[in-house]
C-alpha cells in the first residue's frame, strides 16, 4: 500500500492510514529515523526497511519476496503522499508490471494543500516539481510558461528560492501572479501573494521568509478567447448533438474559455430553446 503521511502536523493523518501503518508486517521508508519519529508518536512498532532513490531499484527483489511469502508492506516517504517528487516509482512501476496489487491510502499533499489556499485558478493545472539548480537551465524552463493559461506549481528549496524568485521576474516579468506556501500545517506556516516583482523584494528584506519548503504558484496567462457570438453559435451546433456537459467541454477547449463560464452559457442557451 501506498500510504500518505502528514506533511508538518502530526495530527493530519488518516484513521485508515494509521490502521495500515499498524497492521502491515513491514513499512518501506524515505528515511526510517525520520518516519520512527511518526510511528513513536502514535505508538506503532512496525518494522521499518529503507527505501529511497538510491537503493530502490536494489529493495525490489526483497519486496517481491515478501509479497510472495504472503506478507503486507507499506510504502511512505518523508512527508506527504509517496512518489510526488519523491522516491518510489521505480519500486511501484515494477510491482505493478508484474501484477502486484497496489493500494493507495491518500491523505495530505503540500501541492493540493497549497492550491487550495492560494487564490489562484485550479480549474486546471500543471505540476513541474523542482525546477533545474542552475540559474541558465531554471530559465530554460521557465521560458514554457510564458504562453502556459493554467496555474503553474512548482517546488524550492530555502537556498535556492531567492534566486529562482529573480529569474521568474527576469523571465516572466514584474506583473505575474504568484503565491509562495511556506512550511504549510507547521508552526511558520505563511503564504504571501501578489505579482512576482512585489515577492521578489519581500524576499529580499525579510530573510526570515527563506527558510523552510516552498510551493511556488503562478497564474496562468490570460488565454486569448473567442467572443461571445462566436461561443455561443459554436455551443448552438453542439448542444443540437450533444449533452450539454460535453458540448460545454468541446466549446471551452475550443474558445480558451474556462469551463464553469462556458456551462453556464450552455445551460441558458439549452434552457432557453
Amino acid at each position: 500500500m501506498v500510504v500518505a503521511t502528514p506533511i508538518g502536523n502530526l495530527g493530519d493523518i488518516t484513521q485508515r492510514a494509521l490502521q495500515v501503518l499498524a497492521s502491515v508486517d513491514f513499512i518501506l521508508a524515505e528515511d526510517t529515523r525520520h518516519s520512527k519519529r511518526l510511528l513513536n508518536h502514535y505508538g506503532i512498532g512496525t518494522k521499518l526497511r529503507s527505501c529511497h532513490e538510491h537503493n530502490e531499484e536494489s529493495q525490489i527483489e526483497w519486496v517481491k519476496a515478501q509479497l510472495d511469502s504472503g506478507l503486507d508492506l507499506a510504502l511512505i516517504s518523508d512527508a506527504g503522499t509517496p512518489l510526488i517528487s519523491d522516491p518510489g516509482f521505480v519500486l511501484v512501476r515494477a510491482l505493478r508490471e508484474q501484477g502486484y496489487s497496489i493500494l493507495a491510502v491518500p491523505g495530505a499533499s503540500s501541492i493540493i494543500a497549497a492550491l487550495s489556499i492560494a487564490g489562484l485558478p485550479t480549474d486546471g493545472f500543471v505540476f513541474d516539481g523542482f525546477l533545474p539548480s542552475k540559474s541558465g537551465a531554471r530559465r530554460s524552463v521557465l521560458e514554457k510558461y510564458l504562453n502556459e493559461c493554467r496555474t503553474i506549481v512548482l517546488l524550492e528549496s530555502s537556498h535556492r528560492i531567492k534566486a529562482c524568485l529573480n529569474d521568474l521576474l527576469d523571465v516572466l516579468g514584474p506583473a505575474r501572479q504568484i503565491a509562495v506556501a511556506r512550511e504549510l500545517t507547521k508552526r511558520f506556516e505563511t503564504v504571501l501573494a501578489g505579482s512576482v516583482e512585489s515577492l521578489v523584494n519581500t524576499f529580499a528584506n525579510d530573510d526570515n521568509q527563506t527558510r523552510g519548503e516552498f510551493v511556488l504558484m503562478l497564474a496562468g496567462v490570460e488565454a486569448v478567447s473567442a467572443s461571445e457570438a462566436d461561443i455561443t453559435a459554436t455551443l448552438k451546433v453542439l448542444l443540437q448533438e450533444l449533452p450539454v456537459k460535453q458540448a460545454a467541454g468541446i466549446a471551452a477547449k475550443l474558445s480558451g474559455r474556462r469551463k464553469n463560464e462556458v456551462y453556464n452559457l450552455a445551460l441558458d442557451i439549452k434552457n432557453s430553446d
